[in-house]
């Protein structure tokens, strides 16, 4: 069952032929980084606020003045970090997906890499069962993933009024693989997953380097970084067959 633009959480759908945008939701790519770094419990001082301090300064969080210009989760001015990526990683694919889409390029888009957001979202430290030290985190691809999604659920809903589908539910409007705008969708959903791994490593390297500056020492990452969606589609070959997967894990 669909809640409103969301699927339940632990829902895998397979879809043959198909994307359901109602079930992949407006939090595209959302998901986890974490890293174990060279610090152990002992490291760590016993007031940790000052280190949450650190973090909070170094990665923008929370949501204020309706998502304006002195929102507080946003970047005014662009780092050379956020710049890098963006040109690097992003920007040609943004610009050829909203040339084909204006109303897309609408609001936060290199101004929120590196950005927390708000909701469920989180920057953890954690410790394992050796007493190291991990940082982990949680985000997703934040506004301009949120408006890739619900533009595409809208164009889902008429196509299936267009082709006089009738759903028992307006939020299953899928669109069919193979059509124009199914290219369109799943350029955009792509772009947007790789848009919240950016987003998620950038804030892991500032978090790291901010409990450094809190500690006084050098702080490095010192195991392979996890960074995985947990609010995804990619094709898959289950029981012989090639499908559409929407994870929401």
């Amino acid at each position: 069952m669909l809640i409103g633009v969301w699927a339940t959480v632990g829902s895998v759908i397979a879809t043959k032929g198909a994307i359901i945008p109602a079930a992949v939701g407006v939090d595209i790519g959302c998901g986890m980084v974490a890293a174990r770094t060279n610090l152990t419990a002992s490291d760590l001082p016993d007031d940790l606020k000052p280190l949450r301090t650190a973090i909070e300064a170094a990665v923008p969080h929370g949501r204020t003045d309706n998502g304006g210009r002195n929102d507080r989760g946003a970047w005014n001015d662009i780092r050379d970090i956020n710049a890098t990526v963006w040109n690097d990683r992003l920007k040609l694919g943004y610009e050829r997906i909203t040339q084909k889409h204006p109303k897309l390029d609408r609001g936060n888009h290199v101004n929120h890499l590196g950005t927390l957001g708000t909701g469920n979202h989180f920057i953890e430290i954690c410790l394992d069962k050796e007493d190291g030290v991990w940082v982990m985190l949680h985000s997703g691809s934040r506004g301009a993933g949120n408006r890739i999604g619900a533009y595409f659920i809208e164009k889902a809903k008429a196509e299936m009024r267009r082709w006089f589908i009738n759903l028992p539910d307006e939020d299953l409007a899928y669109i069919p693989d193979g059509s124009e705008l199914f290219g369109d969708y799943w350029t955009a959903l792509k772009w947007a997953q790789d848009f919240a791994a950016a987003n998620r490593e950038i804030m892991l390297a500032e978090s790291v380097s901010a409990v450094g500056k809190a500690l006084g020492r050098e702080v490095a990452v010192t195991s392979t970084v996890v960074n995985c969606h947990h609010n995804y589609v990619a094709k898959e070959t289950h029981f012989g067959n090639e499908v559409w997967i929407t994870r929401k894990e």
